[in-house]
């Protein structure tokens, strides 16, 4: 689906065949040309060898799928879907398209936004931005129109991930606090739920009919209506005619609701992590957001409505909320005066770190991960730390550069590496502060320092060569620079320590007491590197520190 800002609204894009929807499927037809869209779509029962759909479930992997003869990875299949968005939007405008601000879910790794960021190239379009699901979402739902201090919770379940995202609204800028996900859940998994219905009412079916009536995708056909009709009505007919039999099978929508409850337990896994990531408790949202067309079944509404004891929005069709949200901030980026201007941060889905190995009770243990830049750190973010070697006359300290959450450092997602020449000292005398910087286009610059020697070491890792012109990485790498400050090196932080260093001088007792004890809780803080943390933990001091100024203390 693709979508302008014009008029000072957000107006859907037609496709040749005049629907706004354009499916996720490439097809091959008869003559070997190239279907998209709902043509392909359309063949997919009796030509299921010669069309793809969900393949957005593959970004970022080896995987590749065949269409008869042809074989393509879910980049080209992609391009080939944008490429035909491109030329709805080209056609509809009466001009050349040549960039766009693309969604992706939250949930999406480095390497599966680098595959997004190439199959955009592939159709002819530049990325301007690749912005996360449930935040385009937020923004068609006015989020920066809302009072200061507003909270949503956007749910976004469709045909094949779910995300959940938390954002807030303050003073102009729209912040994501967390997110969370799953990239192998969505309405598939609810209609696989059917089938398997289906075949546990047909016992007289044998193995291969089975099989078959899979290949044929006959049975998934009848099981997609079932889950539309199951949205309205209490009870649904799945009908198959197999070499000339009919089969049926009728569902009611409880015993559907209680066949789906092993997925609706991994729904909810995603929403704890994504409200104890952004210290938000359930009763601190003002909304809850519903989005993608899975969100329409009964069973999502009341799981969302127990879960936070509020009813859903559902005031825009949940199948076109994340395009209007990538139109506005297309226009937001375009500076479109009938907005308002905003700022809008995001986060990181999945931590940065490197490989490590570590002595414990003697022994080295090995392939441990260690982050350095934590999984919803707001973006741009630039963090720092300290790691000596393991080993006497240790030469040379490799970065294993990884992406990911599991304590097992080869498990996660390997971005790169970068070696630098230390002093051969006795093991744990040679330190190296190791800083990562990320932006939110996707670059990730590692700088690695010799604390004992001198010598330094970086490394630029990107979403996309084709990303960046020679301007655009000095644009970039500049704006990560002025990130790469520790916090206890700012000028107001640094000012207040100096201050209260002054006032300890000043006085004697409980009193130098109580400034020792703010003193080394500002320095925890400071040492988190989180800006949200530093920043309530300089507006305390500074209270304190003023409250001193005349005559007592808090």
């Amino acid at each position: 689906m693709a979508s302008v800002f014009i008029d000072n609204r957000t107006e859907l894009i037609p496709n040749a065949l005049g629907h706004v929807l354009t499916p996720s499927a490439v097809g091959v037809a008869d003559d070997g040309s190239v279907l998209v869209g709902l043509p392909a779509r359309e063949r997919l029962d009796l030509h299921q060898d010669l069309t793809a759909t969900a393949f957005k479930r593959w970004m970022g992997t080896p995987r590749v799928l065949s269409l008869g003869r042809r074989q393509f990875d879910a980049v080209e299949l992609s391009a080939m879907v944008l490429r035909s968005l491109k030329v709805d939007a080209e056609t509809f405008l009466g001009t050349e398209v040549d960039s766009a601000v693309i969604t992706v879910p939250a949930y999406f790794n480095q390497m599966q936004r680098e595959a997004t960021v190439r199959a955009a190239a592939l159709a002819g379009l530049r990325a301007d931005r690749l912005i996360n699901e449930p935040t385009a979402a937020g923004l068609a739902y006015g989020l920066q129109e809302r009072k200061d201090h507003t909270h949503f919770l956007v749910f976004d379940l469709g045909g094949g991930t779910f995300d959940v995202s938390v954002l807030g609204y303050f003073e102009g800028v729209v912040e994501v606090r967390a997110s969370a996900g799953d990239t192998r859940l969505g309405g598939e998994d609810f209609v696989a739920v059917l089938q398997q219905m289906f075949f546990d009412g047909c016992s007289e079916l044998s193995a291969q009919q089975r099989e078959t009536m899979l290949r044929v995708r006959a049975v998934w056909h009848a099981a997609e209506q079932a889950k539309r009709d199951l949205t309205e009505h209490e009870e649904a007919r799945m009908r198959v005619v197999f070499a000339g039999r009919e089969h049926v099978v009728t569902v009611s929508r409880q015993a559907f609701e209680a066949a789906c409850q092993p997925l609706l337990a991994r729904l909810r896994r995603p929403i704890e992590r994504a409200l104890g990531d952004a210290r938000i408790a359930p009763g601190e949202l003002d909304e809850i957001v519903l989005v993608g067309g899975a969100t329409r079944m009964p069973m999502i509404r009341h799981l969302v409505t127990r879960l936070f004891q509020r009813l859903p929005l559902r005031a825009i069709n949940p199948d076109e909320a994340i395009a209007r949200g990538a139109a506005i901030q297309a226009a937001l980026m375009d500076r479109n005066a009938s907005l308002e201007e905003i700022v809008l941060t995001d986060v990181m889905p999945y931590s940065l770190g490197i490989v490590i190995s570590e002595r414990v009770g003697g022994r080295e243990i090995t392939d441990r991960f260690s982050p350095i830049i934590e999984r919803n750190s707001p973006v741009p973010v630039s963090r720092v730390a300290s790691y000596c070697t393991t080993r006497d006359q240790q030469a040379a300290i490799r970065l294993d550069i990884r992406q990911g959450e599991s304590p097992v450092g080869s498990e996660n997602l390997f971005l790169g590496d970068l070696e630098i020449v230390v002093p051969q000292r006795p093991a744990g005398e040679v330190t190296v502060d190791v800083r990562f910087s990320y932006d939110a286009s996707g670059l990730l610059a590692v700088d690695v320092e010799d604390k004992v020697g001198g010598r330094k070491a970086n490394k630029v890792i990107l979403q996309s060569a084709d990303t960046f012109s020679d301007g655009k990485m000095a644009e970039v790498l500049a704006r990560l620079d002025a990130l790469k400050v520790h916090p206890r090196d700012e000028q107001e932080n640094v000012y207040l320590v100096a201050r209260l260093k002054r006032l300890y001088e000043d006085h004697l007792g409980d009193t130098r007491q109580a400034l020792q004890q703010w003193l080394a809780e500002f320095e925890l803080a400071l040492d988190t590197q989180e800006p949200r943390t530093i920043e309530l933990a300089r507006t305390t001091l500074r209270s304190r520190l003023d409250a001193m100024g005349n005559g007592f203390i808090l």
